[in-house]
Formats: C-alpha cells, sequence, structure tokens
C-alpha cells in the first residue's frame, strides 16, 4: 500500500513538473491537460485519475511554485525584504508562470471556483509572512508610520499589481525596477 501510494505521489510530481513546462511553452492558455498527458506518457483521462480537473492540476503547479518562491521552506519566515526583489527579477524570467497565476488569481474571486481555497489560504500566510518580514526590517512602525500588518497587504498587492501591468505590456512596466522603486518608497535598507 504504501509503495503503491509512493509511486501515485512520484507520478502526481512528474506530472506536475511536465504542467510547468508545458506552461512555460506555450502559456495558460496553450496548456492543454492532452499536452501534459502526452508528456509523461499517459491518456488524458489517465491524467485525470492523478487530478480530476485542469484547475485542480493548475493549483498543483502554483503550489509548487509557491514551494520554490520561499526555498522550499515554506511556512512564516521563509521570506526576507532583501529577498522579494530577487523574486520579482525571477518571476520576470517565467512569464508562462506568472500569466497561469495571474489567471486563475483573476478567476478564483468567484464563489465555488476550485483555486479559490488555494488562493484564500495563500494571502492570509503571505500577508503573515510579510507583516514579519516588516516588523524584522522596520520594528513596530514603518517610517511612514504603518504598522507591519497595515503595510503587509500593500507590498503584497504591489507585487502582484506589478505582474498583471507587466503581463499587459511588458515593454512599458519594467517589474523588477519598478519594485526596486518602491521599496526605496518604502524606507527600506
Amino acid at each position: 500500500m504504501a509503495a503503491a501510494r509512493a509511486r501515485s505521489e512520484e507520478r502526481r510530481a512528474e506530472i506536475v513538473r511536465a504542467a510547468l513546462a508545458v506552461i512555460a511553452e506555450r502559456g495558460y492558455r496553450g496548456a492543454s491537460l492532452g499536452a501534459v498527458a502526452e508528456r509523461v506518457g499517459l491518456t488524458q483521462q489517465g491524467l485525470l485519475h492523478h487530478f480530476p480537473t485542469k484547475e485542480a492540476l493548475l493549483v498543483a503547479v502554483l503550489e509548487e511554485r509557491d514551494q520554490w518562491d520561499t526555498g522550499g521552506g515554506g511556512g512564516r519566515g521563509g521570506r526576507r525584504l532583501d529577498l522579494l526583489e530577487p523574486l520579482v527579477e525571477y518571476n520576470a524570467m517565467r512569464p508562462g508562470i506568472v500569466q497561469t497565476f495571474s489567471a486563475l488569481l483573476g478567476e478564483s474571486v468567484t464563489e465555488g471556483h476550485p483555486a479559490r481555497e488555494f488562493f484564500t489560504r495563500r494571502y492570509s500566510q503571505v500577508r503573515a509572512e510579510m507583516a514579519d518580514v516588516l516588523r524584522a526590517e522596520f520594528g513596530d512602525r514603518l517610517p511612514g508610520g504603518l504598522t507591519p500588518e497595515e503595510a503587509a497587504p500593500l507590498v503584497t498587492a504591489v507585487m502582484d499589481g506589478l505582474q498583471y501591468q507587466w503581463l499587459l505590456d511588458p515593454d512599458a512596466v519594467d517589474m523588477p525596477a519598478a519594485f526596486r522603486g518602491f521599496l526605496r518608497l518604502l524606507g527600506a535598507r
């Protein structure tokens, strides 16, 4: 039983890696379950055994993305202010993944969407982590007078908002440079 479970988990991880590759090559809209299934030597029906919907597979991809972004550590304290800028630069090199994240985020605000719980949980965790990061950098008050808890959703909104602007017009929005400017505005060292 344990061996079968381990094989199933390995297969799921292989499918997620294949989905990441397909998304990186074709973008969110061009990534089909059929293309992912073909990449791992399954039928589409076989892939659906592991991930019952495209959304379920894409949520697994986003969870994997978050593991990379936090260095696999996850949990509170997995982020530092000085590491946010390289994260923004890294995101600028993987538009397919950023596009998938943004598209699913936008769709997830509708009631009953399969990614809604993922994003609700993720943003709660990110705000808490960001408050910890800001407290470590600034103490109980930022230079503008906000508490870390008040500023955390603003930092998160800037990061995600820049992604949307960059996806829509990458020639006009230099996402890493704009975020560096925001950090200066924030008063970061």
